[in-house]
Formats: C-alpha cells, sequence, structure tokens
C-alpha cells in the first residue's frame, strides 16, 4: 500500500494553537469487523492492536482528574477490545460524557448480542457511520450486505430509545475524491429517506471530508487522483473554520497510550507538541495545562477546513 505520509508533512496551512481541553478521543484499536475503503486508520479484520488494561485505567485516571467532560470512543471499532464495557460504565460513573462511534453492523456481530442494550443503559451518546441513504454507495466503500445490517442495527437502536431520548447521529462520508454537499440538506435527505423507507429516526447527521492518509490515501495516489484531491481541499479553504477546529479542544490518544491533536495526526505518526518523543497519557496526570500550545499541522489539515469544514462532530460552518 502506498502511503501519502512524506507528501503531508510540509505544509503552509496556518498556525493553530490549543484552548482549553474538553475531550479525550481515545482509540481502543484497530480492529474492526469491516474494511472500508474510506478508512483513515487502515483498521480491519486482520489487525490485532488493542489497548490493555493498564492503558484504559491511564484513562480513567484522566477522566478523574483533568477535568475532561467527553470521552470520545473509535477504533477500528472500538466496542470489539475486551475492555470497552468497562471503560464504559467506569466514565460514565465519573459523570463523563461517553460517545462511542459505531459502525452499526458491530452490533449484529456474534457475541454482541448485548451491546446495544449495554450503550442504551449507560446513555452512551452514538455517532454510527452510514457513509449514504443508498445501499448501493453504502456497499461500494463498505462491503455486500453491510447496508442491510446497518438498517436492522438503526431499528434496534430505535427500540432502545435511540433517536429520541437517547442520542444516535449518523455519519457521512462521500464516495470518492469529493467534499461533502451541505449537511443541513443532506441531512433532511437522510430523515425523509429512512422515516419513508424503514421507521428510522436520529438525531443529526454529520458529514465529514475523506482524508488524504491511510487507506483513503493510498487509493488516491494508485488512481492518480492525489494532486487533484489535494488542489480541492486547498482551493475550498475556508478561514472561517479555523476557530472551531477539534483539535483544539481534543487529545488523542493511540491504542498504546500515546498522544496526538487528532486521529489524524495519529495515523501519521505526528506526536504532541512536535516532539521528537512520544508522550504518554501518564504524562499528562498533574500536569500543565495545554492551553496556549501549538498544534502540529500538515497538509491534511485542508480536509478539515474545506468548504463547510469537518470534524468528528460534522460541518464546522453551519
Amino acid at each position: 500500500m502506498r502511503d501519502t505520509r512524506s507528501l503531508l508533512l510540509h505544509s503552509d496551512f496556518p498556525s493553530v494553537h490549543r484552548v482549553e481541553l474538553d475531550t479525550l478521543q481515545v482509540n481502543l484499536g484497530y480492529l474492526c469487523n469491516l474494511s472500508c475503503v474510506h478508512c483513515h486508520v487502515n483498521a480491519g479484520p486482520q489487525r490485532t492492536e488493542q489497548m490493555d488494561l493498564e492503558t484504559v485505567e491511564y484513562v480513567l485516571a484522566l477522566l478523574g482528574s483533568n477535568g475532561v467532560t467527553t470521552l470520545d470512543l473509535t477504533g477500528g471499532a472500538p466496542e470489539l477490545n475486551p475492555h470497552f464495557r468497562y471503560l464504559v460504565r467506569s466514565a460514565r460513573a465519573l459523570g463523563v460524557r461517553v460517545i462511542d462511534r459505531c459502525n452499526l453492523t458491530v452490533l449484529q456481530e456474534k457475541g454482541q448480542e448485548s451491546l446495544a442494550a449495554f450503550l442504551a443503559e449507560q446513555q452512551v451518546e452514538i455517532s454510527a457511520s452510514l457513509p449514504c441513504y443508498l445501499q448501493d454507495n453504502v456497499e461500494a466503500q463498505r462491503g455486500k450486505g453491510v447496508y442491510d445490517t446497518s438498517i436492522q442495527a438503526l431499528r434496534q437502536l430505535n427500540t432502545l430509545g435511540y433517536g429520541s431520548e437517547l442520542i444516535l447521529n449518523l455519519v457521512y462520508n462521500p464516495v470518492g475524491a469529493v467534499l461533502p454537499p451541505p449537511q443541513e440538506q443532506l441531512e433532511a435527505d437522510y430523515r425523509r429517506e429512512l422515516a419513508e423507507c424503514f421507521g428510522i429516526v436520529f438525531n443529526q447527521l454529520f458529514t465529514i471530508t475523506n482524508m488524504p492518509i491511510s487507506r483513503f490515501g493510498s487509493v488516491l495516489l494508485a488512481q492518480g487522483q492525489y494532486v487533484q484531491y489535494m488542489s480541492l481541499l486547498r482551493n475550498n479553504f475556508s478561514q472561517t473554520n479555523m476557530e472551531t477546529l477539534m483539535c483544539r479542544r481534543l487529545v488523542s490518544v493511540d491504542w498504546r497510550g500515546y498522544l496526538y491533536d487528532c486521529d489524524f495526526n495519529q495515523m501519521l505518526d505526528l506526536p504532541l507538541l512536535a516532539s521528537d518523543r512520544r508522550r504518554h497519557i501518564r504524562e499528562l496526570l498533574g500536569a500543565a495545562s495545554l492551553e496556549g500550545n501549538p498544534i502540529v499541522t500538515g497538509e491534511h489539515c485542508y480536509g478539515c477546513t474545506a468548504g463547510q469544514g469537518s470534524s468528528c462532530g460534522g460541518a464546522l460552518d453551519t
């Protein structure tokens, strides 16, 4: 697989500095039951990297001591980590808001029959990946049969109160090297189609730009679209998105406990504080605030600032 990392390191992207930290985004491992074309983590069924219990305990210690109000769990499929339920239950007991970035199909996996009910019991917010409301588009990105399984999972979540009293947000990624359409209009399309065809309801739709790194980056290179896609991102740069970039309030933690400014920098192995060494989560315990520190940037950052902008919470300029 060809790597875009060397193409992204040197950039004229404007400088960005941190404000007060409020979110810990934790990657529990790269194991996943899917291998999606747009995946910037290169996750899949053959990956073995998983956060261990010792590192999970460091995450909980940081939640209990640093005033972080949100724990954002990602992967891979974070639910496949053997310590997922312990971490969720413990974080909720601390009063921390927990978000599960769920691919939906994991709820239908053998051995995960009680997972949806557990998430509801713990009042976990779900950000569920559904790349489109059309079957062909979903299966082009995620594989045959994924659409039907995702619909089954959404119906199950709705019966548990998700989409009404419990928060269920859907996540859209474009098919191919294009920017997402306007989030508000696309959300209306999702609501109409999912309600009319399946009786499914949800809270919000998040549109997320595909990042030119890892698996999607290699596809761009293989298809000769990398330069064109980067030009698209740069030409659509919007200064108005700079103030609300997710990296300003978030720290990303990899499965080993090392720290990065965002999940994308994690995949590019660009450590927090542009250090010559990786910093571990235990070093944040009792440490000085990160507020005011510079954020490590590269060409991929144009993906977060193009058009309406992009973050794990959807478009920045809505």
